[in-house]
Parts: C-alpha cells; structure tokens; sequence
C-alpha cells in the first residue's frame, strides 16, 4: 500500500506531462493550519529544504497559517534539516500543567506557554528568517472587526457566533466579522509581494521586522477559544489578531499568477477554504484557483494504519490529558511512520511517472 498521494490542478498535470518536475519549477510553497496534523508533514519538508529545493536559486514564496506559518519560517533558518527538527521535538513535547481541579489550560496559561516557546526557538535568530535570499516569508493572520475588534470572552462568543452564521450564508460576508492581514518578509523597506490573487475579504498586507515576528508568529497560532488573541501588533493596524488559518485555513487561493508551480505538502488531499468551512462540505472541492498547484498527501489507508487510525490532532491533548509520555509516543510513532511520504516522493521525483497523478 502506497503512503503518498500525488494531486495535481490542469496546467501543473499539464506542465508535468509535457517537462517532468525540476526544483526550479515550484515558486510557491504553502503550509496550511491544522495544529498537530502538521507533524506527518515534517519529514517531506526536510527532504524539500535540506535535499531538494538547494539543487536550484530562485526566488520562493512560503505561504504559512498557524503550524504551518511555525514550518515556513523554519525552514528559512540556515541549516532547515536540524530546525525542522528540533520544531518537532518542541511541538510534540507541548505540555501544560494543571492545578487541581482544572480540566484543560486556560487561553492566557497556552497564550504564555507558547509565547516563550517561540522566544526560545527563535531568540537572536529572527534576522536570518527575515534575511533569507531565496525564501520569502509571508504568514498568515486574522484581524478582528465590530465585535472581534478587542478579544474579550463577551466579545469572542458573540463576534463568532456571528462570523459562523455569516459564513454559513457566504464566505465572503464573513468579511465583515475579519480580514486577512499578511505579514511579509521585508524588500527595501516594504513587504514582499503577495504570491496570490485577493478578492474575497478586505487584505492589508505589512513588512515583518524584529518588532513584530514574533508577535505575528504568535497571531498565526491563535487558535481562538485556545489562545488570546494578540493585540496591536508593531507596524501593522491596532486591534485584534488571531489565527490565519479562520480566514485561510487550508489556503486555498489563487496561485495562477505567481511565475511557477506551486507544491503543497498537505495533510489531506482537500483544501479546505476557512476555518469555519471545516463541515460545510460543499467548500471543500478545488477550484480553478489550483490549476498551478501540486498537492502531496497521505492516502487514507495509510492514515488508517497510524495509532488510532488517524492522524496526530488537538483532540490527542485531551486524550492524554496528564500523560505526556503516552502522547509523545503515539505524536513520534506516526511521524516515523510518515518517513515513508517523504520516501516515496523521492523515489516519484528520481522516477517520474505522470500516469499516477491524481486530479484534484
């Protein structure tokens, strides 16, 4: 049974077809949210930075929400084998201590935990991520409106509520409740430009500085309900931010007029549009938005193979609630066993074959 499935839009089939797959062909690289699904990513990103991409020098764009905002600047570190993982290590030993009587962490005890995990992993270091010469960081965030303005328990409720039924009736309403801010890796003193086409919410888009990359990092991750959201980040528009992946959950955006193809290591074969849109079905078919874009993902049978049958999720911090060792063991079991989708997509690239590229 084969681990990696290989999906592809029209013209990147086409494209594939016609020229094969070179390092040099890919111009965009995406890293969708989805907390600890992220973690089977990790071997495939490895062999990506540290193997594949270095055999060529153009410019690319990384495309990151929430855990995958955490990879994309990663991997602009200078040794991205190592840091990638030594991000796992730090991702998959999350744990949070609970006084007694208490069922789960408060959003300020996660808002603390992972604000100092980001300082430890990134301290004295945020200048190489931003001064990449091939990699241009663009991360993912989430700005309030009306009610979400400030991030109040009264305000989060109500504002939500309403961004969930506003959604139901269309994903662009939903602008009305947030907007898509981008963070970018500075060029002369502006943002790098957006590797994508913007027509749904309102977009702003602003220059990332040791100031505000760790502050936008943490915005990214803001899962809410979990997290705080972050407040009046340094040069960019006061109020309140939170996790890119509500606006922009699987990232699904219109890649067509970035130079390249666009290759996204995913967790699952669909793109799922906003974070609000994870039942609504319906949203979860490509559109022609992926024409350019290759998606990697594991094949459901082999997710079915992984301890409990599925993937590393948020539900995993619950079930092993006070046994850390239990978790670790199961988060580090699926991860060695997911070695096998980097594997296989070498073995794919040194032997191409079209014939079983999947459309998407």
């Amino acid at each position: 049974m084969k681990a990696l499935c290989i999906h592809a839009g029209p013209q990147a089939l086409a494209h594939i077809q016609a020229q094969g797959l070179q390092p040099h062909d890919i111009s965009v690289i995406p890293g969708a949210a989805g907390g600890p699904k992220g973690l089977i990513l990790g071997p495939i990103d490895r062999y990506l930075f540290d193997q594949w991409l270095p055999r060529s020098n153009q410019a690319i764009d990384l495309v990151g929400a929430s855990i995958g905002a955490w990879r994309m600047a990663t991997a602009c570190l200078p040794d991205p084998r190592a840091e990638l993982l030594a991000l796992e290590e730090a991702y998959v030993h999350q744990d949070y201590k609970l006084a007694p009587g208490q069922n789960r962490p408060t959003p300020q005890q996660v808002s603390d935990d992972f604000a100092a995990n980001l300082h430890r992993f990134y301290n004295g270091r945020i200048h190489k991520v931003l001064q990449h010469p091939r990699y241009r960081l663009h991360i993912m965030t989430s700005r309030g409106r009306g009610l979400l303005k400030r991030d109040t328990p009264v305000r989060r409720t109500l504002g939500y509520g309403a961004a969930y039924l506003t959604n139901l009736v269309n994903r662009s309403a939903m602008g009305g409740w947030l907007e898509r801010v981008v963070f970018s890796s500075p060029f002369l003193g502006h943002a790098q430009p957006l590797p994508f086409r913007v027509l749904d919410y309102t977009t702003r888009q602003f220059a990332l500085s040791e100031d505000n990359f760790l502050d936008a990092m943490q915005a990214s991750c803001s899962i809410p309900f979990v997290l705080n959201a972050v407040h009046d980040i340094a040069g960019a528009p006061t109020g309140a931010y939170w996790d890119g992946g509500i606006t922009d959950y699987h990232l699904h955006l219109d890649y067509r007029e970035a130079k390249g193809l666009t290759l996204y290591p995913h967790f699952q074969k669909n793109v799922v549009p906003g974070w609000l849109d994870k039942k609504l079905r319906w949203r979860h078919a490509a559109t022609p938005f992926l024409g350019t874009t290759i998606v990697l993902s594991p094949h459901p049978d082999w997710v079915k193979t992984l301890p409990h049958g599925k993937l590393p999720d948020r539900t995993d911090f619950m079930a092993y609630q006070g046994d850390l060792k239990g978790r670790v063991n199961v988060w580090q079991t699926a991860i060695a066993e997911s070695g096998r989708l980097a594997d296989e997509w070498a073995e794919w690239l040194h032997r191409p074959n079209p014939g079983v590229i999947q459309p998407l």
